[in-house]
C-alpha cells in the first residue's frame, strides 16, 4: 500500500495512487492523485522512473522569487507541494502560518525523516478514523524549519479498500520560546491544472446542505464556517471536479474533515494555471500559544478519488464512514423505528399524555419512544431550566424511572433528549455560577433561543455536565439519548483563559465538548446516542465518532428533505441520517404532502414518526402501521445499502425532467435486493408517460420488479368521480365521506420478471399516469408531490 524508494514516496490502494517526492531543496513535491498507475517502486534509478511525470524547470519563472542561492532555479509559487507556508516565495494559501519570537513569520520546512507502520496512531487530543488490522497502512514525514527548532509531522493513513486516504498534521515546539499558530491546515492537495468544479454544501436553519457548485479558474472560492461549530452554513465536506463530471462520469475529488468546530475549505488557482486545496480548522479567529515542548495536533481530513463520478465518490465515502468513522454497539446494528414527542406536543405534557402516544405508537409497531424536550425544571417554554437537569414532578411524578419503566412495559424502548451545553439566565445553574456562562465580562452578552453557552474551556464545568448527564442516564432504562445543541456562538470568551489565549476559545470548547462525549459513550455504550443541533447544525465525522446517526434537519417536509437527504448522501451514508414522518400541514413550511411521500422520502435515512399519531384518522393509522413493517422488512437495505441518486429533482430540465423527478435507489450488499422511490414535483398536463431504470444491480441476475399498491381515497378526485357515480357525490358532503369509507380504488401495479442487465440499462416503463381522458386501475394517480416505491428481489 505504501512504497518508498529513496526520495519517492507511494500510495495504491485498490483504485487510486498518490505520489510525491523529496526535492534536491527538501520541499515535498506533489507528483499525482488518480487512477492507480503501474510504478515498480523497487527499481534502483526512481529518478529515470519518475523523470516523466515531473516538471523540469530550467529557468526561474520572471518576477517570482527564487527559493535559495543554491537552489536559484526553483520558485514555490509554481510548485505543486505536500505543504506550503508564507515567506519563501508561495504566495498562495499557506498549509502553516507561524509568529516567532522576534514576530517574524517566515516559515522553511524541510524534509527530515520518514517512517512507514502497518498500523494507525490514534490522535492524541481529537476523534480520528481508526481501522483493524491489515486494514491500514500509515506514513509519518518529519519536516524540521530550518532556522527554528520546530518539527511539522505530516501523517499519512491509507485505506486501500475504501480508496482513501487520511492526512493530519502535528506541530511539535523544540524551542525554548512560545511561538504562535495563525494557522494549520489538516490537508493540502496541489492540481497541475484549473477550471475545477468547487462543490460545497450550505444552507440555514432549517434548509440544510443545498448543493452549490463553482467553477474556479481563477482567484479564491472559499467554504467556511465562524458559527463555532461545523454549522448548516457550510458543511465541512467538498468535492472538487472536472466540469464534465456526473454521477457515473468525470474525475473528482473529495474531502471532509474529522472535526466539528470552525473549518475552512479554499480552492485557489494561481496566475500560473495550477490549483490548490486546502483544508482545516478555520485560522480567522485562531490563535495558538504554542508553549516550549508543547505540540498542536489539526484534524484529520478524509480524500478520496474517483474517475467515474459522484456516485462512485459518494459510496466510497460511505464506505469509509460506517467501517472508520461510526464505532461501537451501534455500528452494524440496524436502528429501531422511533416516536419522536416534540411536534406531537411541544412541551405541553405530562406523563398521562406521553404514555398515551406511547400505547398508540406500541399499536402500529414504533420500536422506541423518545421524550423530547420539556421534562426537566420549570421548562414550559424555552426561557428557563436549561443547565438544570432535575425531574419536573408535576408533569413525571414518577420520574425519569418511572415514565421509562411504563414504556417498558408497553414493549418499547425509551428516550429522552438533552442539551447539555446550555444554560438559560432563569436557571439555579446561572443563578449559582453565572461565570459558567460563555460571554465577556462587563459587557451585554447576545442570545441564541433564550439561552447560553456553558464555557466547557473549563474542566470544573465539564465535569458538571458529565455529572450532571451521568445521572440522568442512569435514572431509568433509557435505550436512546438525543443530544441537541439550539445556538451558535456569540461573545466568545472564556474567563478561564489569559488575554493572550482568547484566539484558543473556539478549538478548545471542541476538545472540552469531545471529552464530555467520550467519556459519557464510555459510560454508556449500549445507549444509541443521536446528534443534533437544531437539526443539521453539527452534522460532521467528529460527532459521528461518538454518535452513529445524526438528526439531519429540523424540517421535517417531505419536498424539503428531498434537497437535505440529498445533499448528505454526497458525503455521508443513509445509516447516520435520522429522518421523520411528519404531520400535515407541515410545521415548518405549512405545505401538505401525501402520507406515502412523507414515509417514501423518510425510508431512505433512519425511519422515524415526529406527530400526534392518537388524532390520526383510523386510515392514517393503518396507512402508518403497514408502512412500518414494510421498513422493518427493508430497513437493512434502505440502512446500510449502495445508495445511487438516479435522478436530481433539484433541476428541473424542460427536455430530460421537467416533472421535476427525484428517483432514489438503494441496493443491498450482496445485491438481492433493491428498493427505488420515484418522486414527482408538479405534473405536466397531457405528460403521463414516466420511466425508472436503476444502477448496481447484478447483470446477470433476475429480479421480481413491483410495486405494493394501495387504495386511492375517492376524495382525490374530488366531483370528477360524477362522471361514473350512479349518484351525484357532492364534495365535502356527508355523502362524499359515507361512501369514500366504503368505496376504494385500487392503485395501478407492477409486476415484472426482469434480468438486472435490463433494468440497468433499459429499465422498467410505467404504468400511464392520469391525463384527463379516464381513469382504471391500469392508470396511475399521480398528482403533485407524489411518489411510488418499487421493490426488487432477485429469483432463482
Amino acid at each position: 500500500m505504501i512504497s518508498r524508494n529513496n526520495n519517492y514516496f507511494l500510495f495504491d490502494t485498490n483504485h487510486t495512487t498518490y505520489a510525491f517526492r523529496v526535492m534536491e531543496s527538501g520541499q515535498l513535491e506533489h507528483i499525482y492523485y488518480g487512477n492507480r498507475l503501474n510504478i515498480d517502486m523497487k527499481q534502483e534509478n526512481m529518478n529515470r522512473i519518475f523523470e516523466p511525470f515531473i516538471e523540469k524547470k530550467k529557468f526561474l519563472l520572471g518576477n517570482s522569487i527564487s527559493y535559495s542561492k543554491e537552489q536559484d532555479k526553483i520558485g514555490l509559487e509554481d510548485l505543486c507541494l505536500e505543504m506550503s507556508s508564507y515567506g519563501k516565495g508561495d504566495i498562495r494559501e499557506p498549509f502553516i502560518e507561524i509568529v516567532y519570537p522576534d514576530g517574524s513569520c517566515t516559515s522553511d520546512f524541510i524534509f527530515e525523516s520518514a517512517s512507514i507502520r502497518k498500523w494507525k496512531d490514534s490522535l492524541k487530543t481529537l476523534p480520528s478514523s481508526y481501522a483493524y488490522e491489515k486494514q491500514v497502512e500509515e506514513l509519518n514525514i518529519v519536516l524540521k524549519e530550518r532556522n527554528h527548532d520546530l518539527r511539522l509531522h505530516l501523517n499519512y493513513s491509507v485505506y486501500p479498500e475504501c480508496d482513501v486516504i487520511v492526512r493530519s498534521s502535528k506541530l511539535i515546539n523544540g524551542m525554548n520560546d512560545v511561538v504562535k499558530v495563525k494557522r494549520l491546515m489538516s490537508t493540502q492537495l496541489d492540481f497541475e491544472d484549473s477550471g475545477f468544479v468547487f462543490t460545497s454544501f450550505t444552507g440555514a436553519w432549517i434548509r440544510e446542505m443545498n448543493r452549490s457548485d463553482h467553477t474556479v479558474t481563477s482567484g479564491i472560492h472559499v467554504n467556511q464556517t465562524m458559527a463555532g461549530f461545523s454549522s448548516s452554513r457550510a458543511n465541512p465536506f467538498v468535492m472538487i471536479s472536472s466540469p464534465d463530471t456526473t454521477e457515473s462520469y468525470g474525475d473528482c475529488y473529495a474531502c471532509n474533515l474529522i472535526y466539528s468546530g470552525n473549518h475552512y475549505e479554499a480552492l485557489e488557482v494561481n496566475p500560473y494555471g495550477k490549483s490548490r486545496f486546502v483544508s482545516g480548522i478555520n485560522p480567522r479567529g485562531f490563535l495558538w500559544k504554542l508553549n516550549p515542548d508543547d505540540e498542536f495536533e489539526a484534524p484529520e481530513a478524509v480524500m478520496t478519488y474517483s474517475s467515474h463520478g459522484w456516485e462512485e465518490l459518494s459510496h466510497r465515502m460511505h464506505e469509509f464512514v460506517r467501517e472508520h468513522i461510526v464505532r461501537g454497539e451501534w455500528k452494524y446494528k440496524e436502528r429501531p423505528v422511533l416516536l419522536n414527542s416534540w411536534e406531537a406536543a411541544y412541551f405541553d405534557f405530562n406523563e398521562s399524555k406521553l404514555l398515551k402516544l406511547a400505547k398508540s405508537a406500541k399499536d402500529l409497531g414504533v420500536e422506541l419512544f423518545v421524550m423530547d424536550d420539556g421534562w426537566f425544571g420549570k421548562r414550559d417554554n424555552d426561557t428557563s431550566s436549561l443547565g438544570d437537569w432535575n425531574v419536573n414532578k408535576k408533569k413525571l411524578p414518577g420520574g425519569i424511572k418511572g415514565i421509562a419503566d411504563k414504556v417498558n412495559a408497553l414493549g418499547l424502548d425509551f428516550g429522552i433528549w438533552v442539551e447539555p451545553e446550555m444554560v438559560n439566565e432563569d436557571s439555579n445553574c446561572y443563578r449559582e455560577h453565572p461565570d459558567w456562562a460563555v460571554k465577556i465580562p462587563g459587557q451585554d452578552h447576545s442570545l441564541g433561543r433564550n439561552q447560553m453557552f456553558l464555557d466547557l474551556t473549563r474542566k470544573e464545568v465539564r465535569e458538571y455536565v458529565i455529572d450532571s448527564m451521568t445521572n440522568v442516564f442512569a435514572d431509568g432504562n433509557i435505550s436512546y439519548v438525543k443530544w441537541d445543541m439550539n445556538r451558535i456562538f456569540s461573545d466568545a470568551y472564556s474567563v478561564g483563559l489569559p488575554a493572550e489565549c482568547q484566539g484558543e476559545f473556539y478549538h478548545r470548547y471542541v476538545l472540552g465538548l469531545y471529552e464530555v462525549i467520550s467519556t459519557l459513550v464510555e459510560r454508556f455504550p449500549k445507549v444509541l446516542f443521536e446528534g443534533c443541533a437544531s437539526g443539521g447544525n453539527r452534522f460532521d465525522l467528529g460527532m459521528l465518532c461518538y454518535m452513529p446517526q445524526i438528526w439531519a434537519s429540523d424540517n421535517t417536509d417531505a419536498i424539503c428533505r428531498m434537497t437535505i437527504q440529498q445533499g448528505y448522501s454526497y458525503g455521508y451514508p443513509l445509516s447516520v441520517i435520522s429522518a421523520h414522518v411528519s404531520d400535515v400541514p407541515n410545521h415548518q413550511t405549512l405545505r401538505k404532502t401525501p402520507l406515502s411521500t412523507r414515509y417514501h422520502v423518510a425510508c431512505y435515512g433512519i425511519l422515524g414518526y415526529e406527530c400526534n399519531l392518537t388524532e390520526l384518522s383510523k386510515d392514517d393509522q393503518n396507512v402508518i402501521r403497514e408502512q412500518i413493517s414494510i421498513y422493518k422488512e427493508w430497513r437493512k437495505v434502505f440502512q446500510f445499502g449502495d445508495f445511487y441518486r438516479i435522478k436530481d429533482g433539484s433541476v428541473i430540465d424542460q427536455h430530460k425532467n421537467p416533472t421535476g423527478s427525484y428517483q432514489w435507489l438503494s441496493v443491498s450488499k450482496d445485491k438481492n435486493k433493491a428498493v427505488l422511490m420515484d418522486f414527482q414535483s408538479r405534473v405536466i398536463p397531457n405528460l403521463v408517460y414516466n420511466k425508472v431504470h436503476t444502477r448496481g444491480l447484478a447483470e446477470e441476475k433476475e429480479y421480481h420488479f413491483y410495486n405494493i399498491a394501495k387504495k386511492i381515497n375517492i376524495k382525490e378526485f374530488g366531483d370528477l368521480v360524477n362522471t361514473v357515480s350512479p349518484i351525484h357525490i357532492k364534495k365535502e358532503s356527508i355523502t362524499q365521506h359515507v361512501v369514500s369509507k366504503f368505496v376504494k380504488l385500487d392503485e395501478e401495479k407492477e409486476d415484472y420478471i426482469i434480468q438486472g442487465v435490463n433494468l440497468n440499462r433499459l429499465g422498467v416503463r410505467l404504468k400511464q399516469s392520469f391525463g384527463a381522458t379516464g381513469y382504471n386501475d391500469q392508470v396511475r394517480y399521480y398528482p403533485d408531490y407524489a411518489t411510488r416505491m418499487y421493490f426488487m428481489e432477485s429469483v432463482e
